[in-house]
């Protein structure tokens, strides 16, 4: 039974860039949770393709503004920063074997340093199983179609990050490869 308070959650990520599998988590973590704020982790001395206001900013539109999602941004440690913001659960979401790996270590951790918040896994859906911000990143970085892992302000924004580096004369860092 659902007791008078609010019950928060934090889904914790880089968001770099954010896409329909993190969108599904989100939405579906609402069904458990009253409030889930979305926060992009700031990784220091660790540059992104987009910084963290454009990440937030892609977050939101990709959300429609979910009046029940806040999107901030943090640079400390998760459970520390779950404290500050009240919440009682971290969520994340598990996509492949080896996913489950590392939230394993990282929930067994946070458990240790914060006993008190709870870690919340959800299965990605079937259709997203294969998405993640590396690919996406690698697949826009050679001009290829991403429509089907990101939403459409999404794949735009990437469009244009790539061409402005691109004019630069930069070469993509932000790429991993697909035979990994």
């Amino acid at each position: 039974m659902r007791q008078n308070h609010i019950c928060c959650a934090i889904f914790p990520g880089s968001f770099n860039p954010v896409h329909y599998g993190h969108v599904d988590i989100a939405k579906r973590a609402l069904r458990m949770f009253d409030e889930v704020i979305m926060a992009v982790y700031v990784h220091p001395g660790k540059p992104g393709l987009f910084s963290a206001e454009e990440r937030m900013d892609l977050i939101r539109e990709a959300l429609n503004d979910e009046p029940r999602i806040r999107v901030a941004s943090y640079n400390k440690l998760t459970v520390d920063y779950a404290r500050e913001m009240g919440a009682q659960a971290i969520v994340r979401g598990l996509r492949v074997f080896s996913d489950f790996e590392l939230e394993f270590r990282m929930a067994l951790a946070n458990r240790r340093l914060a006993p008190e918040i709870e870690i919340v896994n959800f299965i990605s859906a079937e259709e997203h199983l294969h998405i993640s911000s590396s690919t996406i990143r690698e697949i826009a970085s050679l001009g290829g179609d991403v429509s089907f892992m990101a939403p459409p302000h999404v794949e735009q924004a990437l469009k244009r990050r790539f061409a402005d580096l691109k004019a630069q004369g930069v070469t993509s860092s932000f790429m991993v490869s697909l035979n990994d």
